[in-house]
């Protein structure tokens, strides 16, 4: 039997809403083995001068813990 536990990463990217989704998997692979998904749980921008600054990104990690 696998236990598995969710953390919830907030991240952005000046690129895209992907690109944010994929630092953050990057960014916590660094110190968390074993991932096993990944849910965008909601996605925002930030507006600077009528232009998109920021692509937000709330995503929830799904992991196995030993």
């Amino acid at each position: 039997m696998a236990v598995l536990k969710v953390i919830e990463v907030l991240t952005e990217s000046t690129v895209s809403w992907e690109d944010a989704t994929q630092k953050a998997i990057k960014k916590t692979a660094k110190s968390i083995k074993n991932i096993r998904s990944a849910y965008v749980q909601s996605q925002s921008v930030t507006v600077n001068k009528g232009k998109v600054e920021k692509f937000r990104a709330n995503v929830k990690i799904t992991f196995e813990v030993s």
